[in-house]
Formats: structure tokens, C-alpha cells, sequence
């Protein structure tokens, strides 16, 4: 199936950009699925944001999360039909605690873009409650509160929400996943902020890593079960659910402990998940092939708009990390080799990739520094 390209000028000559996406023999859209691309910038060799632009609307990929507000990014994809979920950095935190500091972040960093450029969430600090600085757990939940009162004086509210993204270490146990549980020392951050996002209509951010999970236990995990290929699965013996892969069950996992605290009424995204195309020695499963199985068999998935086995009726929304390689993240080797491209605007691996003509690329030789924690 062809995705509709439409040409682009650039530096005087016409690129004609096919991009095919042959799964299963039929044409995947990724416009309209509850697809994204996670946009990370950490690196020194990236496109400019006005050829990313041009590459994003040619796959027609329609959600973009950043892990800040770039007015470069948000301004070359004015007047484009691509959602934008920015970030807000831990190290704000506190400082959104003051209604005037939010409110004045939010008049510069949403404000002048929104009339062009679709801002619709605004993530508030990463994986914080996943770590050890209890001083920034306390921070997190008013800085919350502080943005989206800023958002609702400046009457902006039914144009942008407001969340934070976590990542699984906050789950004491996730396996079955009907035994899905918070850590319960993160009750008191987690109870206020969850009554608060069913108040609001707030998506709960998860992100969630199967290649983890496998990478440290490749014996007893199976890769087919976290790739998606077929295999005999699990079976919760709670509820009798079948699962046969374990980002369903993950993802249900959440639902279970956000039950819990009693909320069947919030939504679960998933604000990252992705597969290493390379990593060190150590890290097993970090290959290209593998990389390219886990992506083209979720964009199956998604196609599908199919739900977890427990919520088989709520399709499920993902934001796949990365877009490209970004060479000077710290950290393992896997953790710079995430990226669906290369900055030079070749895909890394073909998921049903028939061929494109992708346009041509400018490297942008500045490294601007991202707020951010690394995942």
C-alpha cells in the first residue's frame, strides 16, 4: 500500500518522496492510527526541523512529541497537520510550582505557536517518580497543577492538556498483569495526580521497553513474546485473558494498578517504546533485524486498532522512540541507536520499506542541549 507523498521544493529541485510500508501484502497509513514518533535532539548532526518537517508529512506521521519546546521545531511545522506533545523539563519543576513562572513559560513557549502550530499536550517532567530524588517527587504534581492553571487563565485549556510521562519502575509487581500494582510509596504522589487527570481528561503516560525486559533475561523470556512473531503466550489465571506479547500485558499491567487507586476512567498512552538497531556486547537482542520485527510488527498492531486483551475496545495510542539516531546521548551504546533514520535521512532498517526517495538533508552542525531526563 502506497502512502500518499506530496513533492517538496527544496534548494531549487523537486523531490518526488515515496515512502511504502508493504505489511501482510496491504498498505499501511500511518495518518490517522494512533501513531507518533518521539523526536529526539540529542546530537550534533541532525536535519534542520524544516526538513523534518518535509520528512514527517511525507510518511504523513500526524503526532510529534518533543522532550522540549524548540521555537525552531514548532515553527517549521506551522500551518501543518502534525499534533505537537512538548516537554517540559525536570529541572522547571519547581519553579512551575509559582503561578507566575507558569504562566509566564507557558506565554513563551506555547503562546506565540499555538495560533499556527497544533500544541495539544504538554508533558510536565520525565520518569520522575521512576527515581531516587524524593525532593522532585514532591515538586511534580504542583508543577502539574501550576501549568494547568496557567493554561486555563490564559484560556487554552480546551486546546492543550497536561501530564507527565513514567516509566515502569514505578510498578512494585506487573506479572500477571491483573497483580498490576504501584510502588506503595508512591501513593502520596500518585493518588492526587491521578484524581487530578480524571478531572481533566488527562492520558497517563507509560514508557514501556520490552527490549529490557528480554535483554536481562533472554533465557527465560521469549522473543517471539516481546516481538510480537507468534508464540503460545501467557494466560493471566485471574482473569483468564490471553496475552502474546508483553507490551499488551505491560500496558494492562497499568490499567490494573491504576485501578487500584480507583480510576477506570484515564486512558494509557504510551509515550515511548522503541528497539536498539545496535548496542554493546552485553546488551542481547540489540540488532537490526530485531529492531525492524519489533517496529513493523506494532505498526501491525496499531493498524489493527485493536485494544489490550482488558480493554479490547480503547485502541491503543503510541508514540514510537525514536526518529533518529542520536549520537551524543550518554549511557550504553543501545541508547544512541534507537532511531528509525539516520541523520542523514536513510532509513536505519526497512519495516516492508519497498524503496523512497527521501529529500535531501542539510546537517545542522550546532548541538543545542535538551531538557531532559535520559530513559
Amino acid at each position: 500500500m502506497v502512502i500518499v507523498i506530496r513533492s517538496a521544493m527544496a534548494n531549487y529541485t523537486s523531490f518526488f518522496i515515496f515512502f511504502f510500508f508493504l505489511i501482510s501484502g496491504s498498505i499501511l497509513r500511518i495518518d490517522g492510527l494512533g501513531v507518533g514518533i518521539n523526536y529526539g535532539q540529542i546530537a550534533n548532526n541532525l536535519p534542520s526541523p524544516s526538513r523534518v518537517a518535509i520528512l514527517l508529512q511525507s510518511i504523513q506521521v500526524s503526532r510529534v512529541k518533543l522532550y522540549d519546546a524548540d521555537p525552531n521545531v514548532l515553527m517549521a511545522f506551522a500551518n501543518s497537520n502534525v499534533q505537537f506533545t512538548i516537554g517540559l523539563g525536570s529541572e522547571y519543576l519547581q519553579n512551575m510550582t509559582d503561578p507566575s513562572k507558569a504562566q509566564a513559560w507557558i506565554q513563551t513557549h506555547v503562546q506565540p505557536y499555538i495560533s499556527q502550530t497544533k500544541i495539544t499536550c504538554i508533558v510536565v517532567g520525565n520518569e520522575v517518580l521512576g527515581g531516587s530524588d524524593t525532593q522532585l517527587m514532591s515538586y511534580l504534581f504542583p508543577a502539574m497543577k501550576g501549568v494547568y492553571s496557567a493554561l486555563k487563565s490564559l484560556g487554552l485549556t480546551n486546546q492543550v492538556t497536561v501530564t507527565t510521562a513514567h516509566s515502569t519502575a514505578i510498578l512494585a509487581t506487573s506479572f500477571p498483569p491483573s497483580s498490576g500494582a504501584f510502588k506503595p510509596e508512591l501513593a502520596q504522589y500518585l493518588q492526587p495526580m491521578l484524581n487530578f487527570q480524571s478531572q481533566i481528561n488527562s492520558p497517563f503516560f507509560i514508557n514501556v521497553y520490552p527490549f529490557f525486559a528480554y535483554m536481562g533475561s533472554p533465557n527465560e523470556i521469549s522473543l517471539d513474546y516481546v516481538l510480537f512473531r507468534p508464540n503460545q503466550g501467557m494466560t493471566d489465571p485471574v482473569t483468564n485473558l490471553h496475552y502474546d506479547n508483553m507490551l499488551y500485558a505491560q500496558l494492562d499491567s497499568i490499567y490494573a494498578a491504576i485501578k487500584k487507586m480507583g480510576h477506570t476512567d484515564i486512558e494509557v498512552q504510551i509515550s515511548e517504546t522503541g528497539w536498539p538497531s545496535k548496542g554493546d556486547p552485553n546488551e542481547v537482542g540489540a540488532t537490526v533485524q530485531n529492531a525492524a520485527t519489533y517496529n513493523g510488527n506494532l505498526l501491525q498492531k496499531i493498524e489493527k486498532q485493536e485494544g489490550t486483551p482488558g480493554r479490547p475496545d480503547v485502541p491503543i495510542t503510541v508514540y514510537v522512540f525514536a526518529l533518529f539516531n542520536e549520537n551524543l546521548k550518554p549511557g550504553p551504546s543501545s541508547e544512541k541507536n534507537y532511531g528509525l533514520y539516520y541523520p542523514n535521512g536513510s532509513p536505519v532498517y526497512n519495516i516492508g520499506l519497498q524503496r523512497s526517495y527521501l529529500p535531501q538533508f542539510y546537517i545542522s552542525s550546532g548541538y543545542h542541549k535538551r531538557s531532559l531526563l535520559v530513559s
